[in-house]
C-alpha cells in the first residue's frame, strides 16, 4: 500500500503533483536542487489552496493539514523511504536517465518510479534502471490540480502489477487515468503539437496574425485555448523539445520542427514564462 510519494522536481508540474498527492492524504516528499525552487514550489501550492478557501471548497484547518503532508528538501537521501516516486525534472533524457540511477541505488527494489515526461521513451528511460517492469509514465496535464487527465504509458517490460497500482494511484488523486502505450509523444502531445507546430507553421508563411490564427481555432472548433496561446503557456522550448522527439523518432518530414518556433526559442522567447512568446506578457 502506497502511504509516502516523493516529487523529483519544484516546478510547475512537480509541486502541482505534490500539491494533488498531499491533497489526498499521502505523505510527500518534494526534493529539488535548491532552496529557492522548493520555496517557489511551496510558495505556489499555498497560493493554489487558498483559491479553494476563498471559494469556500475547503476549509482553513484542511489547508494547513494538507501543507503539513508536504515534506519539501535537497536531499535525496529524504526518498530513501517512499513508496512511489514521480520525478518531474527537465525535459532532456540524459538528465532524466541519470536521476533515475541514482534513485534506483538508494530505495527499495519494490518501489516504482512515474516519470511524467510529456514525450520520452518510458521504454529506454526504464532500460536505465534495475527495475524496467516497475518503471511507467505518468503524465499529469498543467495546471495539475485542476486538469483531470493522467496518460498512464506502459512501456515494453512495465508490469501489469505496476499498471493497477499507477492507475488505482492516479484515481485516488482524484485523477482520470488513460492507458497508453509507448510511442513517441505518446497520444495526448503526438496529437497535439503538430496542430500547434503547423498554427506556427501559418503564422511564419503569413496565412494569418496570432490572433487571427487562435480566434479561428476557438470560435470554429470551440477550442478553450488558441494553438499560440497555449503553446505560450506549455513554454516554446517544451514545444520545440517535443517536436525534436517526434520528428527524430518517426524520421517523418510531417514532424519537422517550424523554422519560426526555433527562432523564438533561440531569442528566448519562450512564451508566459519569459515575459514574451507569440503573445507579450505583463510578469
Amino acid at each position: 500500500m502506497i502511504k509516502s510519494f516523493g516529487v523529483i522536481g519544484a516546478g510547475t508540474m512537480g509541486n502541482g503533483i505534490a500539491q494533488v498527492a498531499a491533497r489526498s492524504g499521502l505523505l510527500v516528499v518534494m526534493r529539488d536542487v535548491s532552496d529557492e525552487y522548493l520555496r517557489r514550489g511551496f510558495k505556489s501550492i499555498d497560493k493554489s489552496l487558498q483559491r479553494d478557501v476563498d471559494k469556500q471548497r475547503l476549509a482553513p484547518e484542511e489547508k494547513e493539514r494538507i501543507l503539513g503532508r508536504i515534506k519539501p528538501t535537497t536531499e535525496m537521501e529524504e526518498l530513501r523511504e517512499t513508496d512511489f516516486i514521480v520525478e518531474a525534472v527537465t525535459e532532456d533524457f540524459a538528465a532524466k536517465a541519470t536521476l533515475f540511477r541514482e534513485l534506483d541505488k538508494l530505495v527499495r527494489p519494490d518501489v516504482i518510479f512515474a516519470t511524467n515526461t510529456s514525450s520520452i521513451s518510458i521504454t529506454r528511460l526504464g532500460a536505465a534502471t534495475t527495475r524496467p517492469g516497475r518503471f511507467i509514465g505518468m503524465h499529469f496535464m498543467n495546471p495539475v490540480p485542476v486538469m483531470k487527465l493522467v496518460e498512464v504509458i506502459r512501456g515494453i517490460a512495465t508490469s501489469d502489477e505496476t499498471y493497477a497500482t499507477t492507475r488505482d494511484l492516479a484515481e485516488s488523486m482524484g485523477k482520470t487515468p488513460v492507458e497508453v502505450n509507448d510511442a513517441p509523444g505518446f497520444v495526448s502531445n503526438r496529437v497535439l503539437m503538430p496542430m500547434i507546430n503547423e498554427a506556427v507553421f501559418a503564422l511564419y508563411e503569413g496565412v494569418g496574425a496570432p490572433g487571427a490564427i487562435d480566434q479561428i481555432m476557438k470560435l470554429g472548433m470551440n477550442h478553450p485555448m488558441g494553438p499560440l496561446e497555449l503553446a505560450d503557456f506549455i513554454g516554446l522550448d517544451v514545444c520545440l523539445a517535443i517536436m525534436n522527439v517526434l520528428y527524430d523518432g518517426f524520421n517523418d518530414s510531417k514532424y519537422r520542427p517550424c523554422p519560426l518556433l526555433k527562432k523564438y526559442v533561440d531569442a528566448g522567447w519562450l512564451g508566459r514564462k519569459s515575459g514574451k512568446g507569440f503573445y507579450e506578457y505583463q510578469n
